[in-house]
């Protein structure tokens, strides 16, 4: 059984993760990492380990193209959610920092959740370090991440700031990206680490990829109050207003959500 932190378990055992990214930036977070992930991705049927893939919300369109898709969640309702998607090559319980697969076995490893839970930086390395271990040379790696300041910016669209002990809370994300949320408030998230943007492609790098790039996912669209309203009537101009600025220095701090991307390196 993975060593995950109870509270982190919990939170996403009462969440309802399976719907999570059908609506507002939710569904922006969605089509953008499915469009980001369409640049990287070898043509099917190549085999792609999606690790912290919860219910599967990424693996099951990506199943329907034709992708051998392997995933792995810590969460065991995530695990069962996983199971009902038509077509995985397989469905386990497992941690993104000892994978259960040999060395240069898969041609892309998708990250797009562990990060945001492994609060250690010798932990994330860890993790960042296995993907490239199961990676055949030259194989891609995609990891989420949560911008530093999602929670001042989405504190201030919802109004949660008002409230002292969310303050206190964005502080804290703010100083050190430490996010916690001591009284289990559901809507402020549970036990994260929240990245500069420049950090990403450091700690990449830092476990040996090469070709490593962050752009941002949601973008500018998360200070939409009317966002529902563009992706309703104006869905492509929306996102081409992302796309034109996803590498922006300026403003990849602004995207609730970022995407590292990266090689293994051809030589192994």
């Amino acid at each position: 059984m993975p060593d995950l932190d109870p509270v982190i378990r919990d939170h996403y055992t009462a969440a309802n993760e399976r719907d999570r990214l059908t609506a507002g930036t939710g569904l922006v977070e969605f089509l953008r990492t499915q469009e980001l992930l369409a640049r990287i991705l070898p043509p099917p049927p190549a085999r792609v380990l999606d690790v912290g893939g919860g219910a599967g919300i990424h693996a099951g369109p990506l199943t329907a193209q034709g992708y051998e898709v392997h995933l792995i969640d810590p969460v065991p309702l995530h695990v069962e959610q996983a199971g009902d998607v038509p077509g995985l090559a397989s469905v386990t319980t497992g941690d993104a920092r000892s994978l259960d697969w040999s060395a240069d076995s898969v041609d892309a490893v998708l990250l797009l959740g562990p990060l945001y839970h492994l609060t250690a930086r010798a932990d994330r390395l860890q993790a960042l370090a296995e993907a490239r271990r199961v990676l055949r040379p030259a194989g891609v790696m995609a990891a989420a991440a949560i911008s530093r300041y999602a929670s001042t910016i989405g504190g201030l669209l919802r109004g949660q700031l008002r409230d002292p002990r969310f303050e206190s809370i964005v502080e804290r994300d703010v100083a050190d990206g430490q996010h916690r949320n001591p009284d289990d408030v559901p809507e402020w998230f549970t036990t994260a680490y929240f990245h500069e943007p420049g950090e990403l492609a450091v700690e990449a790098s830092g476990a040996g990829f090469v070709d490593v790039e962050v752009v941002a996912v949601e973008g500018p669209a998360a200070l939409l109050p009317d966002l529902p309203l563009w992706l309703e009537k104006d869905c492509e101009v929306l996102m081409r207003a992302i796309r034109r600025v996803e590498r922006a220095p300026a403003l990849l701090g602004v995207s609730p959500h970022l995407l590292l991307t990266a090689r293994s390196p051809a030589d192994g």
